[in-house]
């Protein structure tokens, strides 16, 4: 059964995108109450009762917790923070901006989602790229991490080369890399792999889980990312030690896992669901992979079965956000660098329908409304010392 700290833990991942920290360590969390009938309510204190953060806030809480097995609804309640409270807030914020280290070079206003599979072979990194594209196309900055740091995959994909170069500094002595960008329509990409370091394409990375973890914490701390809208991390098939790390260095990530039609593919699935639940990660939903293939009469043929995402979603709890139908131009385009999402036919359609669904409902941009009390009253500490928390 779901308890107050399992809920707690949860909301560590709903971040206040104007004030950089997540919500419980921010002291918004005042009172979490579970039902035996798995109702939660929780109570946030907000710095302003008129915050036009608050539906944000509110959505960000309720696709949170609403994902989690045992959790049947959630209802948000709001009180107002008193003036002590709004300035320790405050200071917490400052202090977590002005002399803590960041953790990762990642905004707080992006949101970062993983793609996932239990195993290798459903597609996962040609969804990745794929629907980084259409969302790009629709105008979205999206960032790109290639996390299968064994199977980087992402540079051909994408039809990118090219090694890593240090960004311009920042004033502040840091050396940073810059991420190698690709212009989409009016959006933009910002891609990182593994790919871009190696001497060629073919190099053999005979790395232990150490070191696959710090690479992913490389690209996450060292690289200036810069504004991003979404950033899609392409991961390693799998419940291994790059998806533990990833869980512990971006706690407000979310998950799509993606499957193939077949059964076993939707069973070994199934774990990659319950690590990131043990892991306090949301799973955003479920993508089918490699569905039904049409041929040029007309006729559909269900070459590596049926059902398997439908079941996935329905065994996780989690929704299922959309089907790429099997088609040739899905791996032609990936071999050339040129994603099938930004081109026409059956398996494009199915990617911008997915980017629509992932916009509008599943994993919706953050929306920067400005809260003008909280930023005239960070403006106002700025100009004096920084306390200590």
């Amino acid at each position: 059964m779901t308890d107050a700290a399992d809920i707690t833990a949860l909301l560590r991942g709903v971040i206040d995108p104007e004030l950089g920290s997540n919500i419980v360590e921010l002291g918004m969390v005042r009172d979490v109450v579970v039902g035996d009938n798995g109702r939660v309510v929780v109570t946030i204190a907000l710095t302003t009762a008129g915050c036009p953060l608050r539906a944000q806030i509110q959505r960000d809480i309720r696709q949170r917790l609403e994902s989690h097995p045992g959790i049947t609804s959630v209802k948000v309640d709001y009180t107002e923070m008193t003036q002590e409270q709004k300035s320790a807030a405050m200071a917490k914020a400052r202090w977590n901006a002005k002399e803590k280290a960041p953790d990762t070079e990642i905004p707080a206003a992006t949101r970062v989602v993983a793609i996932a599979s239990g195993k290798g072979g459903v597609g996962k990194s040609a969804v990745t790229v794929n629907l980084a594209a259409a969302l790009a196309a629709r105008g979205f900055t999206v960032g790109v991490l290639d996390a299968d740091i064994w199977g980087f995959s992402v540079p051909r994909m994408l039809g990118v080369d090219g090694r890593l170069q240090g960004s311009p500094d920042s004033g502040n002595g840091e050396k940073k890399i810059a991420p190698h960008e690709k212009r989409v329509g009016e959006g933009l990409l910002k891609i990182v792999s593994m790919g871009f370091l190696v001497d060629a394409e073919e190099s053999a990375l005979m790395w232990r889980g150490l070191m696959l973890n710090r690479a992913v914490q490389h690209f996450l701390e060292d690289v200036r990312w810069g504004d991003m809208d979404y950033l899609l991390i392409d991961m390693p098939p799998g419940t291994g030690d790059v998806q533990m790390g990833l869980a512990r260095m971006l706690p407000r990530a979310e998950m799509i896992i993606v499957t193939t039609p077949a059964v076993s593919a939707q069973k070994v699935a199934v774990r990659a669901a319950d690590m990131a639940r043990k892991s306090y990660l949301r799973v955003a939903g479920v993508i089918e992979n490699m569905s039904a293939f049409t041929c040029t009469h007309g006729d559909s043929y269900a070459l590596f079965g049926e059902g398997g995402g439908q079941a996935l979603a329905d065994d996780i709890g989690a929704p299922l956000l959309g089907q790429v139908p099997l088609e040739a131009m899905v791996a032609a385009g990936s071999d050339a660098g040129t994603p099938v999402a930004l081109a026409e036919g059956p398996a494009a359609e199915a990617f911008r329908a997915l980017a629509e669904v992932i916009v509008s409902e599943a994993v919706p941009p953050v929306e920067m409304a400005g809260c003008t009390a909280r930023i005239l009253e960070a403006a106002e500490a700025a100009l004096g010392p920084i306390p200590t928390p």
